[in-house]
Order: C-alpha cells, then structure tokens, then sequence
C-alpha cells in the first residue's frame, strides 16, 4: 500500500473529503480579535529585520556595538512574541480552515494520480 493511500485513510483525510472543505468561512466578516491578529502579525515584520536593520546601522553611526549586540536579539525576540500573539489572536481558526481544505485539494489530486 502505497503513502498516498494510507494518507487517504486517516480521519482528518476522510473528513475533509467527505465534507468537501471549503474556503466558505473567509467570506465572513473578521471579527475585531481576528483583525487586531492580523495587524500584530503585520506589525511583526516591520519590528523585525527592518528595526533590526535600523539599530545595525545606529549602532555604526553611533560606534556603540552593544546596542545591536543586545538590542537585536531584544528586538527579534519582541517581534516573536508579537507575532505569537497575533497567531494566537487570528490564526486558530482560520487556519484550521485553510488547512483543511488544503488537505482536500491536495489528497483528492494526489488520488487521481494514484489510480
């Protein structure tokens, strides 16, 4: 039995094709948790490389190397956490969704190669 077919067995697999997944639920309107995640996700990135970046080049102008030695891990690790927060904010259940429905799109095309 080939990968594709024990993929094709398992509950979440069967499930998600049996109930045909769909992307239906990002139709709905975000709620304000969902938004607030999303922007905290967004804010992630410009906390990240791009301060990172711009304390690299303070720290240069400036002739102070602690302060990217110690303030880009600080920095980098804030951006983690604010990214957590906005997963934990927003992502759940939409996540949840698209996966599924990923799991569908793929399994199906996978099972008509297959045979």
């Amino acid at each position: 039995m080939n990968i594709i077919n024990r993929l094709s067995e398992t509950k979440y697999v069967r499930s998600a094709i049996h109930e045909k997944a769909d992307l239906s639920a990002f139709r709905e309107k975000p709620t304000l948790r969902i938004i607030t995640g999303v922007l905290a996700i967004c804010l992630s990135y410009v906390i990240c490389w791009p301060a990172i970046s711009a304390l690299g080049a303070l720290s240069i102008y400036l002739n102070k190397p602690l302060l990217i030695v110690i303030g880009g891990p600080l920095l980098y690790g804030l951006s983690h956490a604010v990214f957590l927060l906005g997963m934990y904010l927003a992502g759940e259940k939409y996540t949840r969704i698209f996966l599924r429905w990923a799991t569908r799109v793929a399994m199906e095309r996978l099972l008509r190669k297959s045979t």
